[in-house]
């Protein structure tokens, strides 16, 4: 997704054992586990003639998470997808060699004008080399799937891949990844120690945690240098995405909406959608240029 009206971004800044700044990507780190884009949406007010209208724009090397707290988003890809996404749904879209969607305002929503919130994450993970040139693919997984407990008076709900000892139905396509939602009754300390596999980042959504003596608030990502063993505090009321993974050994490049181990890869696809050849969604004629042309 671009829009950078609802993106956060945050310096980053070295205290101790921890990393602490903007979402992804950051100066001091690229990626967290297999985790290379994360972009805060909102929360923002639509209605009333603005909606999120996201023309056709490609990928290629990636995979798309959208997870949202409040209000709606149509999705639409050149696969065929035509997905309404709802609060605590996953839509993982794989784009593998290469995919176009769109993502906006529902039709009922526009014809109703209605005022409504818009707030959650749109979140990239690079695919494995593998995978970075296998068919796209599109997958929902509705809220009631996905693991749910509450322990501690803190509540889980794992989004993707395995942690604490489950399993999220979303499929990764062999990623060794992690994303839970996680909401605080109490102040808590969480400890990961056996529960997480590989590089941990926390990112605060409402209230704050504290690591290495310093307490981190809302719009931030703090990133753990203790790969899988980590402990934090973490404020009464607070709601936190929770999220790594194990890291590839090959350096992924990113350029716009393209990701992949080869850079020859990126030209090919860049060279694609400025030419035109890429297949659209369906009954759409909307094109987002690449950036300068």
């Amino acid at each position: 997704m671009s829009n950078k009206t609802l993106i956060i971004e945050e310096r980053a800044r070295d205290i101790g054992d921890f990393l602490v700044g903007r979402l992804l990507p950051f100066r001091k780190k690229r990626m967290i586990g297999p985790f290379i884009f994360i972009d805060h949406m909102g929360p923002s007010q639509l209605g009333n003639g603005r909606f999120m209208d996201i023309g056709n724009h490609p990928h290629i090397g990636l995979s798309t998470l959208t997870y949202l707290f409040e209000g709606e988003i149509e999705h639409r890809d050149s696969l065929g997808t035509v997905q309404r996404i709802t609060p605590g749904d996953v839509n993982w879209m794989s784009a593998g060699n290469g995919v176009v969607h769109t993502e906006r305002t529902p039709a009922d929503f526009r014809e109703s004008n209605v005022e409504h919130t818009v707030h959650g994450f749109q979140i990239w993970l690079a695919s494995s080399k593998e995978q970075e040139q296998a068919p796209a693919f599109f997958h929902h997984s509705p809220k009631e799937t996905l693991p749910f407990w509450e322990e501690d008076q803190i509540e889980y709900r794992l989004i993707v891949g395995e942690a604490f000892g489950r399993k999220s139905p979303v499929p990764t396509g062999g990623l060794e990844c992690f994303m839970l939602e996680i909401k605080t009754k109490a102040l808590r300390t969480i400890k990961t120690k056996g529960k997480l596999s590989g590089e941990i980042g926390w990112c605060v959504v409402k209230g704050s945690v504290k690591a290495c003596g310093e307490e981190i608030g809302a719009g931030n990502l703090l990133y753990s240098k203790n790969t899988d063993d980590c402990s934090v505090e973490v404020s009464p009321d607070a709601h936190l995405l929770l999220f790594g993974g194990n890291p590839f050994t090959e350096e992924r490049r990113i350029d716009w909406n393209f990701v992949a181990s080869d850079l020859a890869l990126i030209e090919k696809a860049k060279e694609q959608w400025i030419n035109k050849e890429m297949k659209m969604v369906p009954g759409d004629d909307s094109y987002v240029p690449y950036p300068g042309r």
